[in-house]
């Protein structure tokens, strides 16, 4: 069974800095991108990064891409999301969800999420003084 568990969630205040973790089973990570998610109440889920497992190509959300970085371990079977300088806006449950890697050759962004067949609980992220 395809399992993708996140780890590392909380409550930061604004600027500090939080590493999101995605463990992975039931898949060899080199065959898959994952991306990393979120969704904040009243909001559509959106795209924050991905990455290549193979490559380690990696695509940003514009108002992500200075401040994030995303990262994969096939030794561990999971992917990681480094967060710094967090803002308030960053505040909503991430998720990690993975893809098929091939599409990853054919974009120059996040793929839409509905290419996402397999999708982890979620996670809370919480910025706020």
């Amino acid at each position: 069974q395809v399992q993708l568990v996140e780890s590392g969630g909380g409550l930061v205040q604004p600027g500090g800095s939080l590493r999101l973790s995605c463990a992975v089973s039931g898949l060899t990570l080199e065959d898959y991108a994952i991306g990393w998610f979120r969704q904040a109440p009243g909001k559509d889920r959106e795209g924050v990064a991905c990455i290549d497992s193979r490559t380690n190509r990696t695509l940003y959300r514009d108002s992500v891409k200075e401040r994030f970085t995303v990262s994969s371990d096939s030794a561990k079977n999971t992917v990681y999301l480094q967060m710094f300088s967090l803002k308030p806006e960053d505040t909503a449950v991430y998720y990690c969800a993975a893809v098929d890697r091939r599409w990853m050759q054919v974009v120059n962004a996040i793929p839409h999420r509905a290419y996402f067949d397999n999708w982890g609980q979620g996670i809370q992220v919480t910025v706020s003084p």
